[in-house]
C-alpha cells in the first residue's frame, strides 16, 4: 500500500510543473512580483519533487512506473536548479 501511495504522488508531481502555463495568460501572472513569486515557487516544487522521488526510490519503491516518474522527475530537478541559478545570477551579479 505505501508503494502505491508513494507511486501515485510521484505521479501526480510529473504533471504539476505544466499548469504553469494556463497561468501564464493572465496579465496579473506577468508582472514582476508576481512572476518571480510563481517562478520561484515552481522551481521550489520542481526541486522537491525530485528529492522526494528519489528518496521514494532508494527506500524500495521500484516498479516500471517509479523508474519513469524518477527519471522525469530528476530531468525536472535539474531543469530547477539551472533555473535557480539563473535567477540568482540575474537578481545578484
Amino acid at each position: 500500500m505505501k508503494n502505491r501511495l508513494l507511486t501515485a504522488i510521484s505521479t501526480v508531481m510529473i504533471f504539476v510543473p505544466w499548469t504553469i502555463l494556463p497561468l501564464r495568460r493572465y496579465d496579473w501572472a506577468l508582472e514582476s512580483p508576481n512572476a518571480e513569486i510563481m517562478i520561484g515557487c515552481y522551481i521550489a516544487f520542481m526541486i522537491f519533487s525530485g528529492i522526494f522521488t528519489l528518496i521514494s526510490y532508494k527506500n524500495g519503491t521500484k516498479n516500471s512506473l517509479m523508474k519513469i516518474c524518477l527519471v522525469i522527475n530528476l530531468m525536472y530537478m535539474t531543469a530547477g536548479i539551472v533555473l535557480l541559478g539563473n535567477m540568482l545570477a540575474t537578481r545578484f551579479l
